[in-house]
């Protein structure tokens, strides 16, 4: 049975369902990531993920007769992040925005598709985000909650870590192992330390803002907030979570048993 989603802030002549259960399908992370980071026209059968079942699930997720897909990361002090699958007559995006119930007001972090924008997390935020897993409702797999927001990603002080973080959330969210590292190279592109986006806060709010020109985050995130849900919206993004290196551990020893199996 679905289960349908009310954001009050949010377009008000669509309906929206939670699809939280899209992610146990491998076959859902290989469209996602295609379809807002890569190529959604790449053989599928590579990633061990069938033809037709991709393309199924590349056309659901498009489609402007359905109910609109949501999926969503609950995080510290009651926010939760929203991705969602925006698909109208002439156009598909997928829509991401932090929601607070007691802002009145969605904090916008950005938009894949004919709209683009971005980027809206930067590194440390999507660490944090993934490995935060307060709350019953959303995803709650670290895995599936970095895999998720990654089309969010811009930072050019990315570790070097990063690309193999990625290939372990790919390959414990059901993508092949051995194609998982090429793939997560492929989606995290080229890093320019140079000129890639930078992120810092300001005098104006303890929230860190993108230097991007394209990014929703140039200036504060959900401004006109109040400055403590400011201050504790940036907390939330930003302060290291207990376990997380254990979180990170666990995905290691899962990424390294699948190589081996």
């Amino acid at each position: 049975m679905s289960i349908g989603v009310y954001i009050p802030e949010y377009v008000q002549d669509c309906e929206l369902v939670a699809s939280e259960d899209l992610a146990r399908d491998p076959t859902f992370w290989l469209a996602h990531v295609l379809l807002t980071m890569g190529d959604p026209g790449e053989p599928a059968e590579p990633y061990g993920v069938d033809t037709s079942a991709y393309e199924e699930m590349v056309d659901r997720l498009g489609d402007p007769e359905q109910p609109w897909p949501v999926l969503r990361v609950c995080f510290d002090g009651g926010h939760t992040v929203y991705a969602v699958y925006a698909n109208w007559d002439d156009q598909n995006n997928v829509d991401y925005f932090i929601r607070h119930p007691k802002w009145g007001r969605l904090g916008f972090l950005g938009q894949c598709g004919a709209d683009e924008a971005g980027p809206g997390l930067s590194w440390t935020e999507l660490l944090t985000l993934a490995t935060s897993t307060q709350g019953t409702e959303g995803l709650t797999n670290p895995s599936e909650r970095l895999l998720l927001l990654l089309p969010m990603l811009g930072d050019a002080d990315m570790p070097g870590e990063a690309c193999d973080t990625v290939a372990r959330a790919l390959s414990h969210c059901g993508i092949r192992a051995e194609a998982a590292s090429d793939l997560a190279a492929v989606l995290l592109g080229e890093q320019d330390p140079a000129n890639g986006p930078r992120w810092t806060p300001t005098g104006d709010s303890p929230i860190a803002v993108c230097s991007s020109p394209y990014s929703p985050r140039q200036v504060p995130l959900a401004l006109g907030i109040t400055p403590d849900q400011a201050q504790a919206l940036a907390t939330a993004l930003s302060s290291p979570v207990p376990g997380q290196e254990e979180v990170m551990e666990y995905q290691r020893n899962e990424h390294s048993a699948g190589r081996q199996s």
